[in-house]
């Protein structure tokens, strides 16, 4: 029997654990330590929005009270609080930032913003640059721990991190924030939402400027960043069964940053870089509403301009590139025991990279895939889940991959039990792949993943702890081969640990949260690097917030953040320290709608380092004001 279908039975079959971060608000209590922990409704599971409770992965939702609460400037520090996720930056904010989950490559995280992947395809591997997000006009981020790429396709290893931008609503909705604090960093944000009739929409947008510190360590030379963001959502009901929306996400920005040579820390290359996603879809329904159909289009764009005095340093590039993606996604609901998920997909893909002034490098490529789920409701409280999808690439070949879950509820909400089996993989970039840098003969990398966890209410749902086991194995993991002096499928990797999850709401006016995890994530290629720590992963990490809204108005909060050691290198002779963090924040009612906050980062002024030689910042602090109506 192939061993895939005979974990694929195990994942959904399974009377087993797994906690996805919460999902325990079916009991309707308002402020509830289960409510805290997420959201009901999820759509990184399958594609479609469900109830949480119907699924046996790991995923966490940061909503937009939460982002406001934590006073997050970017993604990245809202990303941190979160169970088993690493954040490598580069320097100051807009440096080149990584996130990895789970022990999981940068490359291996698929990224998503309203539905449309935005990993940068003109990269050497794919990855997406966390540097320049900013959380401002963020309704949710969904966080999918675990592969799926099922649902999602490539990438979808580590996880899918998927980022909704504020919806359009029917009445009138404003919402403003504006900021200033170290390095002269000035942070804004707008946007205003509405609807008349069939028609709604929401438009908004970002700045952010501040004059940083140096990038590499000793640099007396300052690396800035400023960067526009904005965003748009249209939606036009026809009828209750027929509607259209279009919607689209820019960002332009300038990073300064230094190089490892030449100048070093007083380097000036300066990159510029705009990105642009753009979508219209047409949506359906037929037999009062049991079959929901999606047909979209969408456009990512991607242009990176490097400029540097230093000749030669490759620091001097243009690079762009764009995905044009056809997709249909179909959900039909039989009854209320079975729902069937299906869709197809085709995406084509081509870059240009040029350095130093050379002629432009081109390459192109398209893949064709298609996957059906089924979602299966036996009996009350039991969800079972099992799926597989088809990839078909023009130069690299066909993908199968299958997944299948489990999660039950035995006793409407107060326990949940979940189980997952999942694959993941990941195409070979164009850069990896194609000549005249790559290899045409590379194979996707694969990988098995297996959660399994519980979550318990307690206290009558003031209260809540999770614990999740997981277990992932990597093959064929594309690396530089110096036999052959270019990209081999020669690398192998196994991550397992356990994360567990605190939400604890004593009273109305206290929020606390907690999580601590163990990620082991460890090289299993042959050779001298066997058994050592994946670079830039560490093992244990552990966080805590705590909020209160005092009987006179003033909200308080604070995080703290413990940060195990790790290395920098896959020999594992580059040690970084561990350490910890703690941030304060406050925040005042001034008049209806309008309040003002303020918040002290790093304040014990601890001496860090996420990625070695790189400089991280000191004690700095940060106030301002936000309006809503």
């Amino acid at each position: 029997v192939d061993m895939r279908i005979s974990k694929l039975v195990l994942g959904a079959g399974a009377a087993a654990l797994a906690f996805p971060s919460a999902v325990l608000a079916q009991d309707g209590v308002d402020d509830t330590a289960a409510d805290i922990i997420a959201t009901d409704i999820i759509v990184t599971a399958s594609g479609i929005a469900q109830p949480r409770a119907e699924s046996g992965q790991a995923i966490t939702v940061i909503d937009r009270a939460r982002i406001e609460q934590l006073q997050s400037a970017t993604v990245s520090d809202a990303l941190r609080t979160l169970p088993s996720v690493a954040v490598a930056q580069r320097g100051p904010v807009g440096s080149q930032t990584s996130v990895f989950l789970r022990g999981g490559n940068s490359a291996q995280t698929l990224v998503l913003v309203d539905g449309v992947r935005i990993n940068d395809v003109s990269s050497p591997n794919g990855a997406f640059d966390f540097g320049s997000l900013q959380a401002g006009n963020f309704g949710q981020i969904e966080v999918l721990r675990g592969a799926n790429s099922v649902i999602w396709g490539s990438q979808a290893i580590g996880g899918v991190i998927s980022l909704t931008s504020l919806a359009p609503t029917d009445d009138i909705s404003i919402r403003a924030s504006a900021e200033g604090g170290y390095a002269n960093t000035v942070r804004t944000s707008a946007n205003i939402s509405g609807g008349t009739g069939a028609l709604r929409g929401s438009f908004g947008g970002g700045w952010y400027q501040t004059r940083g510190i140096s990038a590499l360590s000793g640099g007396t030379e300052r690396d800035g960043f400023r960067n526009l963001n904005l965003n748009g959502k249209l939606d036009f009901a026809v009828s209750d069964a027929v509607g259209f929306d279009l919607g689209g996400f820019f960002t332009r920005g300038r990073v300064e940053y230094d190089a490892p040579f030449g100048l070093g820390a007083n380097a000036l290359p300066v990159s510029r870089n705009r990105q642009f996603i753009g979508y219209v879809g047409a949506r359906a329904s037929a037999f009062d509403g049991r079959l929901t159909n999606r047909l979209s289009f969408s456009r990512t764009e991607i242009d990176r301009v490097g400029d540097d005095p230093v000749v030669f340093s490759f620091n001097n590039f243009d690079i762009n590139g764009h995905v044009d993606r056809f997709s249909y996604v179909g959900n039909l609901s039989l009854n209320k025991y079975l729902t069937v998920v299906f869709g197809g997909e085709h995406e084509e893909t081509k870059t240009s990279t040029s350095f130093e002034g050379a002629a432009a490098d081109l390459a192109s490529n398209d893949v064709t895939g298609g996957f059906v789920q089924i979602i299966a409701r036996p009996v009350t409280g039991l969800t079972l889940t099992g799926g597989v999808r088809h990839d078909d690439y023009s130069d690299y070949g066909a993908k199968t991959t299958l997944a299948g879950n489990v999660a039950f509820t035995p006793n409407g909400g107060s326990t949940l039990l979940r189980a997952s089996y999942a694959e993941g993989f990941r195409a070979p970039t164009l850069s990896e792949g194609q000549p005249p840098f790559g290899n045409p003969a590379l194979r996707p990398e694969t990988a098995e993943n297996i959660d399994i966890g519980v979550e318990q209410k307690f206290l009558d749902g003031r209260a809540a702890i999770g614990v999740t086991w997981f277990r992932r194995t990597s093959d064929d993991l594309i690396a530089f081969s110096f036999a052959t002096f270019q990209s081999e499928n020669i690398d192998r990797a196994k991550s397992q640990g356990i994360e567990i999850e605190l939400a604890l709401r004593p009273s109305d006016r206290l929020d606390i949260r907690a999580n601590v995890s163990r990620v082991d994530a460890r090289n299993r290629s042959p050779g001298a690097a066997f058994d050592n720590r994946l670079a830039l992963r560490p093992r244990d990490t552990a966080t805590l917030t705590a909020d209160w809204t005092t009987p006179w108005g003033p909200k308080l909060g604070t995080t703290f953040s413990l940060i195990g050691d790790s290395f920098d290198d896959a020999a594992n002779r580059v040690a970084l320290d561990g350490y910890a963090l703690v941030a304060l924040r406050a925040s005042v009612p001034l008049a209806k709608g309008l309040e003002g906050f303020a918040r002290v980062e790093n304040l014990f002024d601890a001496s860090y380092t996420t990625v070695a030689r790189y400089s991280t910042y000191g004690r700095t602090a940060y106030a301002g004001v936000r309006w809503a109506l």
